[in-house]
């Protein structure tokens, strides 16, 4: 057990394998060997099978309100398996800083300049992927015309362009992240890295890391990023410090109220 960042898994179940925690949910340690200024070198990835999980947002403005809450409250009172930051927001602190709609709720009809789009709950009738991440720099691809096919849309900063490439350019600045990607077979990974990378260094970790992704956007970064995650006896709750800039240290140890999440839930 790591206490401030918590892991309730014993060291014979930390492996370079896929761990299989759930029906559909896998775990697994990206070890990269690397040391730094802050943070240890284990990326964690949470693989999801989302013909086998529900998707869902939930935030401070959707009806019926809510508190801010950190990702194991949010947890707590959504009835969530796990959740992950659902990506930046505006000085409101409930207003995504994107396009964002769920099912019925608009959260934000701002488009920005970010060119990643995650959607999910596809159009009854129709035949398109549980979940999928899309650019909006590929051809015929709008916010419209993922809204034809699908009843829920996250835009974010992309990290990662379909089929495999890093769009980062190498930057000086880093900071412990929260992602979300898609791998080769279209299953959702939930990214988390307390240790501070550049977003082109860890687009480069992640595609070298054999893990199949194909797409990433960046959720969160600095101490807001967070996962937490609880299931049978896998527990982890997962907080970021370091951000260039802001927090240049590694010494936050506790996930900060946040107005978003992504999270899921057994179907």
């Amino acid at each position: 057990m790591i206490i401030g960042n918590l892991f309730i898994i014993s060291h014979s179940q930390i492996a370079k394998e896929w761990k299989t925690i759930a029906s559909g949910m896998e775990l697994k340690f990206l070890n990269t060997g690397k040391t730094g200024q802050a943070g240890d070198s284990r990326v964690t990835v949470v693989r999801i099978d989302p013909g086998l999980w529900e998707i869902v947002f939930a935030g401070v403005n959707q009806p019926g309100g809510e508190s801010i809450k950190t990702t194991r409250e949010w947890c707590k009172s959504q009835k969530l398996t796990a959740a992950i930051n659902a990506g930046m927001f505006s000085e409101d602190y409930s207003t995504h800083t994107g396009f964002l709609k769920f099912r019925g709720h608009t959260n934000s009809n701002f488009i920005n300049s970010y060119k990643s789009v995650l959607a999910f709950d596809p159009i009854v009738g129709g035949d398109f992927p549980h979940f999928r991440i899309y650019d909006l720099d590929a051809p015929g691809i709008t916010i419209k015309t993922i809204l034809n096919d699908y009843r829920s849309a996250i835009q974010n900063l992309r990290i990662i362009k379909k089929p495999g490439i890093n769009v980062w350019a190498q930057q000086e600045r880093k900071w412990s992240e929260a992602a979300i990607g898609e791998d080769k077979s279209g299953r959702m990974l939930l990214i988390f890295s307390r240790k501070p990378y550049s977003m082109h260094d860890l687009a480069d970790l992640l595609l070298s890391s054999g893990i199949g992704i194909v797409a990433a956007q960046h959720l969160e970064g600095g101490p807001e990023a967070q996962l937490y995650l609880k299931t049978g006896d896998a527990e982890i709750e997962l907080s970021g410090s370091f951000e260039t800039g802001y927090n240049e240290n590694d010494e936050n140890n506790y996930q900060l109220p946040i107005p978003n999440v992504i999270g899921i839930r057994p179907k």
